[in-house]
């Protein structure tokens, strides 16, 4: 485990983190509470937080508060508050503050060794938790409310462009009455995997439609993107459903402008991908005007697949 130790003494900081780099765990110390706070927002990597009640920057209650509310419901973060009061008010205090355990200080090593085994399996059932309430089981994606959530949390800048894009199977239907839906959720997942190859933030909305989030990308940058996705989903063969079968997607990119909220940049987006399959789908359409306007770039017109051809 990756564990920040946090006390006002380098001597106490040491005693604590011996044990713990012997059993071969990670360390890392702190003797101000609001640097290692900074460390853990920018750490992902960090399992657990180990600290008293009294290092430099804040106390350590409050330190256990805001990296509580930093990790939130989709980060696992084990607080363990180390002090030498044993007062029942205390204890009670610091699990109120957001502590998973305490512990007297200095800890006994074999002890702290036995609360950060627990600490593992405690961080390993909540780390499958948030695994099984954000990922899309069938694709590995995430699920609508994780991909949303994730847009909430998406760090924008006003010197940096931002693009999303939405993306569905031409013909899904098709698929699914000729081979069955255990067929179609084959080529759901192949789909998913080129666009989890090549972007970063990828959410499956719902059924055969998946949405984007895309950092620093222009709407140009967006559709080269998009352009590539298409192309190489056509060129996946799914010889388990039938070798002559061949899947294409539609897709439909946007800017995200720093005024409006994603639902409102999702929905230029899905303009362009309504313009895509109207077009003839296996396609890639870019918004280029505000909603509601007819103006739109179309980035690719391919010949259409062997099966399932557009009418």
């Amino acid at each position: 485990m990756k564990i920040v130790i946090v006390d006002p003494s380098r001597v106490v900081l040491r005693l604590v983190a011996a044990p713990l780099e012997q059993a071969g765990h990670e360390t890392l110390l702190f003797t101000d509470a609001s640097a290692a706070l900074s460390h853990i927002r920018g750490d992902l990597a960090v399992d657990a937080l180990f600290t008293s009640l009294q290092p430099h920057g804040m106390n350590g209650l409050e330190l256990c508060r805001q990296a509580r509310t930093l990790a939130g419901s989709r980060r696992p973060l084990y607080v363990l508050v180390m002090s030498s009061s044993s007062e029942r008010s205390t204890i009670i205090e610091a699990l109120d503050s957001g502590a998973d355990d305490f512990i007297g200080k200095p800890p006994a090593p074999e002890e702290l060794l036995a609360r950060l085994r627990v600490a593992s399996r405690v961080a390993g059932m909540q780390s499958e938790l948030i695994r099984l309430a954000t990922i899309d089981a069938l694709t590995g994606t995430l699920n609508r409310r994780a991909f949303f959530e994730a847009a909430a949390d998406f760090p924008r800048s006003n010197d940096a462009l931002d693009a999303v894009a939405i993306f569905d199977i031409d013909r899904f239907k098709q698929i699914n009455d000729t081979y069955g839906h255990a067929a179609g959720d084959v080529a759901i997942q192949a789909v998913a995997n080129v666009a989890r190859d090549r972007a970063e933030t990828v959410g499956r909305l719902g059924g055969e439609e998946f949405g984007i989030l895309l950092p620093g990308c222009s709407v140009k940058d967006a559709a080269s993107l998009c352009e590539a996705m298409r192309i190489a989903v056509a060129a996946t063969s799914l010889p388990q459903i039938d070798a002559d079968l061949k899947v294409t997607c539609s897709f439909g990119a946007g800017e995200w402008r720093r005024d409006e909220s994603i639902d409102e940049a999702l929905k230029r987006a899905d303009v362009a991908l309504y313009a895509a399959k109207s077009g003839g789908r296996n396609r890639v359409i870019a918004a280029t005007a505000p909603l509601g306007d007819a103006a739109a770039m179309t980035v690719s017109s391919p010949a259409q697949p062997r099966r399932f051809a557009h009418a």
